[in-house]
Protein backbone atom coordinates (compact mmCIF):
# COMPACT_ATOMS: atom_id res chain seq x y z
CA UNK A 1 0.00 0.00 0.00
CA UNK A 2 1.48 3.20 -0.75
CA UNK A 3 0.78 6.75 1.04
CA UNK A 4 -1.35 7.99 -1.46
CA UNK A 5 -3.46 4.77 -1.07
CA UNK A 6 -3.38 5.11 2.85
CA UNK A 7 -3.51 9.20 2.87
CA UNK A 8 -7.14 8.24 0.43
CA UNK A 9 -8.31 5.35 2.98
CA UNK A 10 -7.71 7.61 6.22
CA UNK A 11 -9.37 10.78 4.67
CA UNK A 12 -12.03 9.12 3.58
CA UNK A 13 -12.95 7.07 6.82
CA UNK A 14 -12.76 9.81 8.79
CA UNK A 15 -15.07 11.80 7.02
CA UNK A 16 -17.12 8.42 7.63
CA UNK A 17 -16.42 8.61 10.88
CA UNK A 18 -17.35 12.00 11.28
CA UNK A 19 -20.45 11.92 9.08
CA UNK A 20 -22.19 8.70 10.86
CA UNK A 21 -21.17 10.71 14.40
CA UNK A 22 -23.21 13.78 13.51
CA UNK A 23 -26.27 11.59 12.13
CA UNK A 24 -25.89 9.39 15.49
CA UNK A 25 -25.58 12.11 17.81
CA UNK A 26 -28.61 14.26 16.32
CA UNK A 27 -30.73 11.20 16.09
CA UNK A 28 -30.35 10.28 20.02
CA UNK A 29 -30.73 14.19 20.84
CA UNK A 30 -34.22 14.32 19.11
CA UNK A 31 -34.87 10.25 20.38
CA UNK A 32 -33.77 11.56 24.39
CA UNK A 33 -33.84 14.99 24.33
CA UNK A 34 -30.88 14.70 26.96
CA UNK A 35 -29.31 17.89 26.03
CA UNK A 36 -30.68 21.06 27.09
CA UNK A 37 -29.57 23.61 24.73
CA UNK A 38 -28.75 27.43 26.47
CA UNK A 39 -27.91 29.55 23.18
CA UNK A 40 -28.14 29.48 19.71
CA UNK A 41 -24.28 29.33 20.67
CA UNK A 42 -24.67 25.62 21.75
CA UNK A 43 -26.99 24.82 19.44
CA UNK A 44 -24.25 25.58 16.67
CA UNK A 45 -21.44 23.92 18.46
CA UNK A 46 -23.35 20.48 19.73
CA UNK A 47 -22.48 19.64 15.78
CA UNK A 48 -18.92 20.30 15.65
CA UNK A 49 -18.89 18.50 18.55
CA UNK A 50 -20.04 15.61 17.39
CA UNK A 51 -17.89 16.24 14.14
CA UNK A 52 -14.83 15.91 16.39
CA UNK A 53 -16.38 13.14 18.04
CA UNK A 54 -16.89 11.02 15.35
CA UNK A 55 -13.04 12.03 13.50
CA UNK A 56 -11.93 10.24 17.08
CA UNK A 57 -13.67 7.42 16.12
CA UNK A 58 -12.24 6.82 13.00
CA UNK A 59 -9.09 7.39 14.40
CA UNK A 60 -9.60 4.57 16.47
CA UNK A 61 -11.40 2.57 14.24
CA UNK A 62 -8.40 2.79 11.62
CA UNK A 63 -6.01 1.63 14.37
CA UNK A 64 -7.90 -1.58 14.72
CA UNK A 65 -8.30 -2.40 11.18
CA UNK A 66 -4.30 -1.75 11.09
CA UNK A 67 -3.81 -4.12 14.39
CA UNK A 68 -6.37 -6.83 12.62
CA UNK A 69 -4.14 -6.45 9.33
CA UNK A 70 -0.93 -7.47 11.06
CA UNK A 71 -2.64 -10.23 13.10
CA UNK A 72 -4.47 -11.88 10.16
CA UNK A 73 -1.16 -11.60 8.13
CA UNK A 74 0.97 -13.19 11.61
CA UNK A 75 -1.96 -16.06 11.54
CA UNK A 76 -1.47 -17.22 8.08
CA UNK A 77 1.85 -17.08 8.83
CA UNK A 78 1.72 -19.10 11.70
CA UNK A 79 -0.92 -21.51 11.35
CA UNK A 80 -2.37 -23.06 7.60
CA UNK A 81 -4.35 -21.20 6.08
CA UNK A 82 -7.93 -23.21 6.66
CA UNK A 83 -6.85 -23.81 10.06
CA UNK A 84 -6.47 -19.94 10.39
CA UNK A 85 -10.29 -19.59 9.20
CA UNK A 86 -11.49 -22.06 11.84
CA UNK A 87 -9.73 -19.87 14.40
CA UNK A 88 -10.94 -16.62 13.62
CA UNK A 89 -14.51 -18.54 13.39
CA UNK A 90 -14.42 -20.02 16.85
CA UNK A 91 -13.10 -16.51 17.93
CA UNK A 92 -15.99 -14.34 16.39
CA UNK A 93 -18.56 -16.63 17.87
CA UNK A 94 -16.61 -16.36 21.47
CA UNK A 95 -16.99 -12.58 21.25
CA UNK A 96 -20.42 -12.10 20.22
CA UNK A 97 -21.42 -14.86 23.11
CA UNK A 98 -19.19 -12.91 26.02
CA UNK A 99 -21.13 -9.61 24.52
CA UNK A 100 -24.46 -11.78 25.03
CA UNK A 101 -24.10 -13.15 27.50
CA UNK A 102 -20.94 -12.79 29.88
CA UNK A 103 -21.73 -9.35 30.93
CA UNK A 104 -25.61 -10.71 31.96
CA UNK A 105 -24.36 -13.45 34.04
CA UNK A 106 -21.60 -11.40 35.94
CA UNK A 107 -23.25 -8.32 35.97
CA UNK A 108 -26.06 -9.02 38.22
CA UNK A 109 -29.01 -6.72 38.15
CA UNK A 110 -27.72 -5.49 34.57
CA UNK A 111 -30.46 -5.56 32.25
CA UNK A 112 -29.50 -8.05 28.99
CA UNK A 113 -31.77 -6.77 26.84
CA UNK A 114 -29.43 -3.65 25.23
CA UNK A 115 -26.85 -6.92 24.96
CA UNK A 116 -28.41 -8.97 23.37
CA UNK A 117 -29.82 -6.03 20.67
CA UNK A 118 -25.97 -4.54 20.21
CA UNK A 119 -24.95 -8.13 19.69
CA UNK A 120 -27.25 -8.99 17.25
CA UNK A 121 -27.08 -5.55 15.38
CA UNK A 122 -22.82 -6.49 15.37
CA UNK A 123 -23.83 -10.34 13.76
CA UNK A 124 -26.35 -9.03 11.31
CA UNK A 125 -24.25 -6.14 10.12
CA UNK A 126 -21.14 -8.56 9.70
CA UNK A 127 -23.14 -10.52 7.81
CA UNK A 128 -23.81 -8.36 5.48
CA UNK A 129 -20.77 -6.88 5.00
CA UNK A 130 -19.11 -10.61 4.57
CA UNK A 131 -21.83 -10.94 1.76
CA UNK A 132 -20.84 -7.91 -0.19
CA UNK A 133 -17.47 -8.46 0.52
CA UNK A 134 -17.49 -11.67 -0.78
CA UNK A 135 -19.42 -10.54 -4.29
CA UNK A 136 -16.47 -7.93 -4.16
CA UNK A 137 -14.11 -10.54 -4.13
CA UNK A 138 -14.17 -14.23 -3.52
CA UNK A 139 -15.28 -16.54 -0.70
CA UNK A 140 -12.40 -16.84 1.07
CA UNK A 141 -12.70 -13.38 1.69
CA UNK A 142 -15.98 -14.58 4.21
CA UNK A 143 -14.26 -15.62 7.33
CA UNK A 144 -11.46 -12.86 7.88
CA UNK A 145 -14.12 -10.17 6.87
CA UNK A 146 -16.79 -11.71 9.38
CA UNK A 147 -14.26 -11.98 12.34
CA UNK A 148 -13.14 -8.43 11.79
CA UNK A 149 -16.99 -6.91 11.76
CA UNK A 150 -17.51 -8.92 15.18
CA UNK A 151 -14.62 -9.93 17.09
CA UNK A 152 -12.46 -6.92 16.44
CA UNK A 153 -15.35 -4.63 16.64
CA UNK A 154 -16.36 -6.03 19.94
CA UNK A 155 -12.74 -5.42 21.29
CA UNK A 156 -12.62 -1.70 20.02
CA UNK A 157 -16.40 -0.68 21.75
CA UNK A 158 -14.91 -2.91 25.78
CA UNK A 159 -14.23 0.70 27.00
CA UNK A 160 -17.86 1.90 26.32
CA UNK A 161 -19.49 -1.11 27.01
CA UNK A 162 -17.48 -0.62 30.47
CA UNK A 163 -19.92 2.68 31.05
CA UNK A 164 -23.18 0.55 31.00
CA UNK A 165 -24.78 3.66 29.15
CA UNK A 166 -26.66 2.43 26.04
CA UNK A 167 -26.61 6.03 24.32
CA UNK A 168 -22.89 6.27 24.75
CA UNK A 169 -22.62 2.47 23.12
CA UNK A 170 -25.27 3.87 20.64
CA UNK A 171 -22.75 6.89 19.91
CA UNK A 172 -19.64 5.11 19.05
CA UNK A 173 -20.86 1.46 18.10
CA UNK A 174 -22.62 3.13 14.85
CA UNK A 175 -19.65 5.04 13.56
CA UNK A 176 -17.14 2.51 14.40
CA UNK A 177 -19.00 -0.12 12.48
CA UNK A 178 -19.86 2.24 9.87
CA UNK A 179 -15.75 2.91 9.88
CA UNK A 180 -15.20 -0.40 10.32
CA UNK A 181 -17.31 -1.58 7.04
CA UNK A 182 -16.19 0.95 5.00
CA UNK A 183 -12.37 -0.02 5.87
CA UNK A 184 -13.02 -3.83 4.77
CA UNK A 185 -14.78 -2.93 2.10
CA UNK A 186 -12.62 -0.77 0.19
CA UNK A 187 -9.67 -2.73 1.22
CA UNK A 188 -9.04 -4.81 -1.69
CA UNK A 189 -10.04 -1.76 -4.46
CA UNK A 190 -7.56 0.07 -2.87
CA UNK A 191 -4.99 -2.62 -2.99
CA UNK A 192 -5.79 -4.00 -6.46
CA UNK A 193 -2.98 -2.73 -9.04
CA UNK A 194 -3.94 -0.11 -11.66
CA UNK A 195 -4.51 -1.55 -14.82
CA UNK A 196 -2.27 -0.55 -17.59
CA UNK A 197 -3.86 1.90 -20.61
Amino acid sequence: MSIRKWYHLFWTTLLIGAATAVLAGLLLQAANGGIEFKSTADLLIYPLILLGYGMLVSVYAQLGFFAYLILNYMGIGVFPRKAWQYIQLVLAVLALLELVFLRTFVGGDRNGVSDLILGIGILLTALIVSYFKVRSTNATAAVPTFFFMTAITIVETVGVLQIGVDSATVFIVVPLIACNAFQILRLHRILKPKQPL
